[in-house]
């Protein structure tokens, strides 16, 4: 449970293996999405190749839930899949918002400190939604071209992950090396 009172959701502790954590996590993410909207999801799936049909899908879908991870995250995937990077940045950030909202965190994720929910708990499943969205906003920050924004938001995943669960680390290599790029056009 959080400081806020706020129950934090975790994978049981019995699973035993990735596959099985990973299975676990989307079922939580997916629980209590509306049956019409996961329909829009799977279609949309199946309709990928047909970017208007794709679309109007994953629009269905957040219009029926618009905050539930499972529509954030198909439609996240879908923009990035597609290339559309900055569309996909801007969902990265209702990811963001989301999680932040359903762990009652507050607003913002520059506030967070480590002890503010089970960041390093990789069965905590919300908090890991967290944190895999702020290094897709700080993925997608770095192509954009904002290197200010992207090392701020990697140092902040590395701050609440220290022991780089999620990857991070390889981020702040290459925003490192982009800095040093830039210098060197100088």
């Amino acid at each position: 449970m959080h400081r806020s009172g706020r129950i934090v959701p975790a994978v049981s502790p019995g699973a035993a293996d990735a596959s099985e954590e990973a299975l676990a996590a989307a079922v939580l993410l997916a629980g209590g999405l509306p049956v019409e909207a996961q329909e829009h999801l799977t279609a949309a799936g199946l309709a990928y190749a047909d970017s208007p049909r794709a679309e109007d899908h994953l629009a269905r879908a957040d219009a029926i839930a618009p905050d539930h991870p499972a529509v954030l995250i198909a439609r996240y995937r879908y923009l990035f899949y597609k290339g559309r990077r900055s569309e996909a940045r801007e969902v990265a950030e209702r990811c963001l918002t989301a999680a932040l909202d359903m762990t009652g965190l507050g607003p913002d994720w520059r506030a967070l400190s480590p002890d503010d929910a089970a960041f390093g708990a990789w069965d905590a499943v919300l908090p890991r939604f967290l944190l895999f969205s702020l290094k897709g906003y700080a993925y997608l920050s770095m192509r954009l071209g904002e290197l200010d924004v992207a090392e701020e938001a990697v140092a902040k995943l590395l701050e609440l992950d220290p022991a780089d669960r999620i990857g991070a680390k390889v981020l702040a290599d290459v925003a490192a090396r982009a800095g040093r790029e830039d210098d060197d056009d100088e």
